[in-house]
């Protein structure tokens, strides 16, 4: 965006085992990796390692640590050099109009101030035009197979990020409604020069940015900035990928130029002449048109503070585990950090930048979180971004329809309605302890994530109903549901996406194949069936 006659030019956009997942499955946390990042911190790491914090050796937390390591980076992004390759024009027009009276954050995936590509970029702006600064937030009442789990967690990091604001001088306002109903409104009566929000690959947040640009007046420009990923989704690539093995190269060579620190976003000089209406946080609360029987999990505290203290305690107490443990169901090694990211309440580059800290004590850890939390998670982006199918049979490569279309018919050893599933009623203890855990938990350990979806495809009629069940019980009870890395995960144990043929069998065809036995092989399946027992939950 620009002033007008100051014309601004807008942005450019070795063969696995079966039983393993080496090239597969793309779940939070629960993968065992194939291929490595080059060895050595990734560009951007060394900058920001000793900063302070845990990953330095230290004294001080790791959010004191983070927050000098963005006041190092720059005093705030007006001094940064800011990568306009993040930023892409959705608009026609990139003009600022001469009369602006502001420029608007609409936040949406990346629920969060600090380290946050597209707060920085509207602040920015903000600060070359020398204008005031307002980010909004349109809260709906229902949302696919969100419940209260979600909401709950997603409004209470929102009243943070509303304090956070306050503190900056920054007026944020929720907005009760789709956004193509309260958004462009608000823009109008309040004189907004230009809006900036971020990036998600699902379809319904796509159509709500499309909505929103139809609806918007046409002097007022309006831009996307990728904040989730670190390499952004359409310069990553602009295809398809096939896999990991395909899509790594292109993030890895692209490094240098996008894991970088964060400026912090600082207090806004220029103040708005309206403030935002107090924002009656019961009242949104009980207001929601969602399912309360799914309870809110004590574990998960939302925020972005929470957030850090999570990465802190993965960084100093179970890193060091995750290279060799992280498919062990029984050992704590996973980050536990999707629930923050799925919500954008913490942001994946920043728990890659301080994980890097520690990479040249814990490689083989430090480099398999890489590979998950970089490679496999923005993979799952590329995948939703490129295909409308990313949750249908459709969506899958040609021989995978092929081979399941000519299974379809084979006899099931078991058959299971929905709710034997979702009670977790079924002839396997090992499935119904690991449904339980989603169920109670609202986190499923990852690589039974792999296994139990499987095993929905081997018990129901058909793949179609097999991924429409996976789906929504992983949508409904999963803390990071609606996510590209679960549909991928669901597409991946059902479909094959990102995965190879194998050897032919009943059911399954060619794709891959997980049993009861390989689990028994990887880790002690009864302790975990004693931990997330039936009886245990009945009591």
């Amino acid at each position: 965006m620009s002033q007008k006659r100051r014309k601004r030019k807008p942005a450019e956009s070795a063969e696995p085992k079966e039983e393993g997942a080496e090239e597969g499955a793309i779940f939070p946390d629960g993968l065992e990796s194939g291929g490595r990042l080059a060895s050595g911190a990734p560009p951007g790491a060394k900058k920001a390692a000793g900063e302070g914090g845990v990953g330095s050796g230290g004294s001080a937390t790791l959010a004191e640590g983070v927050k000098r390591a963005r006041l190092n980076a720059a005093p705030s992004v007006a001094e940064f050099k800011y990568n306009k390759k993040r930023v892409r024009l959705i608009s026609q027009d990139p003009d600022l109009k001469e009369d602006a009276q502001g420029i608007l954050y609409w936040m949406s995936r990346d629920q969060r101030v600090q380290d946050n590509w597209a707060f920085l970029y509207a602040q920015r702006l903000a600060l070359k035009q020398k204008l005031p600064l307002h980010v909004c937030f349109c809260l709906v009442p229902k949302f696919l197979e969100a419940t209260i789990r979600h909401f709950g967690f997603l409004i209470r990091g929102l009243k943070e990020v509303a304090e956070e604001c306050k503190e900056l001088s920054i007026p944020f306002h929720l907005l009760i409604g789709f956004a193509k109903d309260v958004l462009p409104s608000f823009v109008t009566t309040h004189g907004i020069g230009g809006v900036v929000t971020d990036f998600a690959p699902l379809r319904v947040p796509m159509q709500w940015v499309q909505d929103v640009q139809e609806r918007l007046p046409p002097d007022v420009p309006f831009v996307q900035v990728d904040a989730h990923n670190i390499v952004p989704c359409w310069v990553a690539s602009d295809k398809q990928e096939y896999g990991a093995r395909t899509i790594r190269r292109k993030i890895h060579d692209r490094l240098a130029e996008f894991l970088t620190e964060f400026p912090p976003v600082v207090r806004h000089p220029y103040p708005a002449e309206f403030q935002a209406e107090p924002v009656d946080w019961d009242a949104c609360y009980a207001s929601l048109q969602v399912d309360h029987s799914v309870k809110e999990v004590p574990w998960a505290q939302p925020g972005t503070a929470a957030g850090l203290a999570v990465l802190e305690e993965f960084i100093k107490e179970r890193l060091k585990f995750f290279g060799t443990d992280r498919n062990n169901p029984n050992r704590a090694a996973l980050s536990n950090l999707s629930p923050w990211f799925h919500f954008g309440q913490i942001s994946v580059q920043r728990a890659i930048l301080e994980v890097c800290k520690l990479r040249s004590r814990y490689k083989e850890s430090a480099e398999a979180f890489i590979e998950e939390a970089v490679v496999r998670r923005e993979l799952a982006d590329n995948f939703c971004y490129y295909n409308p199918n990313y949750d249908k049979v459709e969506g899958a490569y040609d021989w995978a329809k092929t081979t399941l279309k000519l299974h379809a018919k084979d006899k099931r050893p078991h058959l299971y309605t929905l709710e034997q599933l979702e009670e977790g009623k079924t002839h396997d203890p090992l499935w119904n302890a690991a449904q339980l855990q989603m169920v109670h938990e609202g986190k499923m350990h990852g690589f039974l994530r792999m296994y139990w979806a499987k095993k929905i495809l081997e018990w129901t009629t058909s793949p179609e109903e097999a991924l429409k069940f996976s789906i929504y019980l992983n949508d409904r009870y999963e803390l990071d549901g609606r996510d590209p890395n679960g549909y991928v995960g669901c597409m991946w144990s059902i479909c094959g996406i990102h995965d190879q043929g194998w050897a032919e069998r009943a059911v399954f065809g060619k794709i891959r194949y997980m049993n009861y036995a390989g689990c028994k092989r990887k880790f002690d399946v009864d302790q975990f069936e004693r931990k997330y027992s039936p009886q245990k939950f009945s009591q």
